[in-house]
């Protein structure tokens, strides 16, 4: 049986976080579930604590049905620590390495004018960024397509 993942991610702005990872993944917001039409109509069956909203979450999905889903909570504790899981994202195109490492410092480039910052580069391999929030993740290129 094949199993899908989802991603979740505690933060303070759930708002912020997901406008940074629908640039940073190309993602949107996942409708929600049926028979509701609303994220407010689907929170309402829960007992949502006194003061919580639909916009103390967000709910992201790539919107060609590949990747993971991406649930953005607030909690009301403030990240304390390293990661111990981290996103990669994998930058498409092939060519020589050079040509690879320009792509993914362009990238790197795009996702500090949507609210990252670079925390290193490593060997003109990949780069280590953080989210608006200080998540850890890898910009890198792509694995090249197999043949099979």
């Amino acid at each position: 049986m094949p199993v899908r993942i989802d991603l979740t991610l505690d933060c303070s702005d759930a708002q912020l976080l997901a406008a940074f990872w629908k640039s940073a993944l190309g993602y949107v917001d996942q409708p929600p579930p049926p028979p509701f039409a609303t994220r407010e109509e689907w929170l309402a069956q829960f007992e949502l604590p006194e003061g919580e909203t639909v916009d103390d979450g967000a709910w992201l999905c790539d919107p060609e049905g590949v990747g993971p889903r991406l649930s953005i909570l607030k909690v009301p504790e403030p990240k304390t620590a390293k990661n111990r899981l981290h996103i990669d994202v994998r930058i498409a195109g092939h060519g020589t390495p050079a040509e690879r490492w320009a792509r993914i410092r362009a990238e790197a480039a795009r996702l500090v004018a949507a609210g990252g910052s670079v925390v290193a580069e490593v060997d003109k391999h990949h780069v280590v960024m953080a989210d608006p929030e200080g998540n850890e993740f890898c910009v890198a290129a792509a694995p090249p397509a197999s043949n099979s």
